[in-house]
């Protein structure tokens, strides 16, 4: 009787590894390309060009042009990337609490496409509500602060 316990963890356990290590395969395509290339963009002036066409969307939800390139890495990598990206902008707290907001509702979006998908949800739609649930919020918040 233990050793067809054993024998069913076993089972559940190859099988939960493989698809975790499928997973990972899947989501890591997707990540170490986006993430070399934010990195080269961003020894380049292209980074720094992106933040002035972007200034006018910025300043709507309360933000410096600059923080375009908090709100990017927030949105094509992870809140880590966004965080060491505002930390040198010293926003106030205004602004620092629209940031939050905006990439508490999108953030991470390639990954979290990706994982979408294999729940059988198509991505666009889902990247678009996320990203619009979150410039709105964050232009509620900058407009209603007092």
């Amino acid at each position: 009787m233990i050793a067809n316990k054993v024998s069913a963890f076993g089972g559940i356990f190859g099988r939960g590894l493989k698809s975790g290590l499928q997973t990972t395969r899947s989501l890591a395509l997707i990540i170490v390309p986006v993430y070399m290339i934010i990195t080269l963009l961003g020894k380049t002036p292209v980074l720094k060009l992106i933040g002035h066409f972007f200034r006018p969307l910025m300043e709507f939800i309360g933000l410096p042009g600059e923080a375009v390139m908090g709100v990017v890495l927030g949105n094509v990598l992870n809140l880590y990337a966004a965080i060491g990206a505002a930390t040198p902008l010293q926003l106030n707290q205004k602004q620092m609490t629209v940031f939050a907001l905006f990439l508490l509702l999108s953030h991470s979006l390639p990954l979290e496409a990706a994982v979408s998908r294999m729940a059988g949800v198509k991505a666009w739609p889902f990247i678009i509500l996320r990203l619009g649930a979150g410039f709105f919020l964050a232009a509620g918040l900058n407009f209603f602060w007092v």
